[in-house]
C-alpha cells in the first residue's frame, strides 16, 4: 500500500522572471520613416527659404488677369505669380496679391511702378501685341528709393519711359496742348530725339504741364536758351519771298510733337539740368523772337468801326511790329451820355533799338520810350490810326505814324489809364468827304437850273432849224460845183496812173538811166582799187600785168 502523496508547495518552486534582450541599433523598418521626416522637414524649410516676399497691387479692373496664371515680368523676365485677386473694401478698385521669388525682395521700394501689360496704340506706337497670344501679364519698373514698401497702387496706363534709359526729363508749360498726347514725339533738327512722357493740368488748372524725356547724347543740346515749340501743324508764311510751308513730319502732323531749337548756340554751351522748366510756345516764330520785356500799356479811343479788329492784331510803326491788340470792349460814359470803344494795347520798348548814353543801363529803356512817346504825342502830332491789313478778310491793324496836320492836344500820363490819341482812318475820312460833297449838292437849286436849261434849249432848237435850212441851201448850190471839181481829179489820177505804167515811156528812161548810173559806180570802184594798190599811176599810167 502506497503512501499518501502530498501537495505541493509552490513557495519551493522557482520564480521564473522574464528579461528584455536589448539591441544597439534600432530596428531597419524604423529607418525609412526617419529619413523620409528629415527630407521633408529640409524642404520644407528650403522652400520658406526660397519664397520670395508678398506684394499686394490695386488696380482699377482685373482685365486680363488670372489667379495661378498670370506672370510678373521685369524686362522680359519672369519674377513672380498672381496668386488671388479680391475687392478692396469699398469696391472701387481690386487687389491683387502676388508672390515674388526671392531674388525681387530688393524690388519692393516705395517709387516702384507696376502696370498690366495689354496691347495698346500710342504716338503711333504699338505696344503689347505679344499679349494678345500669351495673355497680359503685370510689368515692373524697379525704382530707386531706399523705403520699402509691399503696397502698390498699379499704373492704367503703361508708361511710355522706364528706369535705365540714358537721358534727361523737362517740364515745359503751357497754355493748352493742342494735339500733344503721351508718345508723341521730340524733334531736334526734323530728327526724333525723345518723347512726352507725361502731361496733365497744373494746380491752378491755368496751364498745361508737359513732361518730356530727350535721350541721351541729344539731352546735351537742350540749354538754359533752348526754346520749345508745338510742332503740330503746318507754318505757313507769305513774304517778299513767295509762300513757305514748313513742318516736322507726316508723324507730327496726325499726333502732334514738341521741336526744340538753341538760337546763338554759339554762345550757350551749359546744359540745362534735369527737370528743368521750360515755356512750350505755339509756333517756331513766336518760339525763336527776341525778348519782348516789359510791356507799356496804352488805351486808345477810336471813332471808326472796330469791325474787323480782333485781339492779337499788330500795331505797327512804319511798317515795323512794336506791339499787340490786347482787347477790344465797349463803356457807356453816364456824364457824355454815350458810348466809348477803348482799345488796350501794348508797346514792347524792347523793340525800339535806342543808342543809350553814357552810364544809361537797359532798364532806362522804358522809362526814355514813354517820354520820347510822349513828347511825341503833344508836339509832332504822333497818332494811332486802323489799317485795313486784307481787303479779303477785312482785317484790321493799328498803324503808328506822325500826322503834323493833326489836332493839337495835350496829353498827361501822369496816372493811368496812359492814352494815346488817334486818328480817323482813311476810309473814314473819304466817308466824311463824300458826306460834305452830298450836302453841297443838297443846297444846289436844281429847280432853277431846270428851268434855264429849258430856255437853252429852246434857243438851240431854233439854232438848229438855221442850220438845216443852210444845209439844204448848200445842196442846191455848191454840191453841183464839187462834183464838177471831182470829176477833174479823177482824169488827172488817170493820167498818172498812166505815166507810171510798167510799159510807160518815162519808166524805160529811168530804169535805162538807173543801169548807167551801176556802170559808172563799178568804173569808179575799179579806179579806187587801182589807185590804192598803185599809186603812181596817176603820174606814169597803169603797170601793165605780167603773164
Amino acid at each position: 500500500m502506497s503512501e499518501p502523496t502530498l501537495p505541493p508547495n509552490f513557495e519551493d518552486i522557482p520564480e521564473a522572471r522574464v528579461t528584455t534582450r536589448r539591441s544597439r541599433l534600432p530596428q531597419l523598418v524604423w529607418i525609412v520613416p526617419l529619413v523620409a521626416a528629415l527630407i521633408g522637414i529640409w524642404l520644407a524649410v528650403n522652400t520658406l527659404a526660397q519664397q520670395g516676399p508678398t506684394v499686394v497691387i490695386s488696380f482699377l479692373t482685373a482685365e486680363g488677369l488670372e489667379p495661378g496664371k498670370t506672370r510678373i515680368r521685369y524686362k522680359d523676365v519672369d519674377i513672380g505669380e498672381v496668386k488671388s485677386i479680391t475687392l478692396s473694401p469699398d469696391r472701387s478698385r481690386v487687389l491683387v496679391t502676388a508672390q515674388l521669388v526671392k531674388q525681387a525682395e530688393s524690388f519692393l521700394v516705395a517709387d516702384t511702378r507696376f502696370w498690366v501689360v495689354r496691347p495698346r496704340i500710342s504716338g503711333g506706337k504699338v505696344s503689347g501685341f505679344g499679349t494678345l497670344l500669351s495673355g497680359a501679364y503685370i510689368g515692373v519698373d524697379v525704382g530707386k528709393s531706399d523705403e520699402p514698401k509691399s503696397q502698390f497702387a498699379g499704373l492704367e496706363v503703361a508708361p511710355i519711359l522706364t528706369d535705365g534709359l540714358a537721358g534727361r526729363r523737362f517740364v515745359l508749360n503751357a497754355g493748352d496742348a493742342g494735339s500733344l498726347d503721351v508718345g508723341s514725339p521730340v524733334y531736334f533738327r526734323r530728327i526724333q530725339v525723345g518723347e512726352v512722357i507725361a502731361q496733365g493740368l497744373d494746380k491752378t488748372g491755368g496751364k498745361v504741364t508737359v513732361t518730356i524725356f530727350v535721350h541721351a547724347p541729344y539731352d546735351r543740346n537742350v540749354t538754359l536758351r533752348t526754346r520749345f515749340w508745338n510742332a503740330s501743324g503746318v507754318d505757313i508764311s507769305l513774304d517778299a519771298n513767295g509762300v513757305r510751308v514748313q513742318s516736322q513730319s507726316l508723324a507730327a502732323l496726325m499726333l502732334g510733337g514738341v521741336a526744340f531749337e538753341t538760337p546763338d548756340e554759339n554762345e550757350s554751351k551749359e546744359s540745362a539740368p534735369p527737370n528743368c522748366v521750360f515755356t512750350l510756345y505755339g509756333d517756331r516764330a513766336q518760339a525763336l523772337k527776341a525778348p519782348d520785356g516789359q510791356p507799356l500799356i496804352l488805351t486808345l479811343y477810336f471813332e471808326d468801326s472796330l469791325r474787323g479788329l480782333s485781339v492779337g492784331a499788330p500795331v505797327d510803326f512804319r511798317g515795323i511790329v512794336v506791339g499787340e491788340v490786347l482787347s477790344v470792349g465797349v463803356e457807356y460814359d453816364q456824364a457824355r451820355e454815350w458810348f466809348h470803344f477803348p482799345v488796350r494795347i501794348a508797346l514792347y520798348p524792347e523793340r525800339i533799338r535806342l543808342h543809350l548814353r553814357h552810364g544809361e543801363k537797359d532798364g532806362d529803356i522804358v522809362k526814355r520810350v514813354r517820354y520820347g512817346l510822349l513828347k511825341a504825342i503833344n508836339e509832332r502830332g504822333f497818332r494811332a490810326q486802323l489799317h485795313t491789313g486784307n481787303l479779303l478778310t477785312g482785317q484790321l491793324f493799328i498803324a503808328l505814324d506822325f500826322f503834323p496836320d493833326a489836332r493839337k492836344t495835350h496829353v498827361s500820363w501822369d496816372q493811368p489809364p496812359l492814352e494815346l490819341p488817334t486818328q480817323r482812318g482813311n476810309l473814314e475820312e473819304l466817308q466824311v468827304s463824300l458826306n460834305k460833297v452830298l450836302k453841297a449838292l443838297e443846297k444846289i437849286p436844281f429847280t432853277d437850273l431846270v428851268q434855264d436849261m429849258r430856255g437853252v434849249l429852246g434857243t438851240l432848237d431854233h439854232t438848229l432849224k438855221g442850220v438845216e435850212k443852210l444845209v439844204q441851201r448848200v445842196d442846191g448850190e455848191t454840191l453841183p460845183e464839187t462834183g464838177a471839181a471831182i470829176r477833174d481829179l479823177r482824169r488827172t489820177l488817170e493820167a498818172v496812173e498812166r505815166t507810171l505804167a510798167t510799159d510807160s515811156p518815162l519808166r524805160l528812161d529811168v530804169h535805162n538811166a538807173m543801169h548807167e548810173i551801176e556802170r559808172a559806180a563799178q568804173s569808179f570802184r575799179a579806179l579806187t582799187d587801182t589807185l590804192e594798190k598803185q599809186p603812181e599811176a596817176l603820174l606814169r599810167g597803169k603797170k601793165e600785168d605780167q603773164p
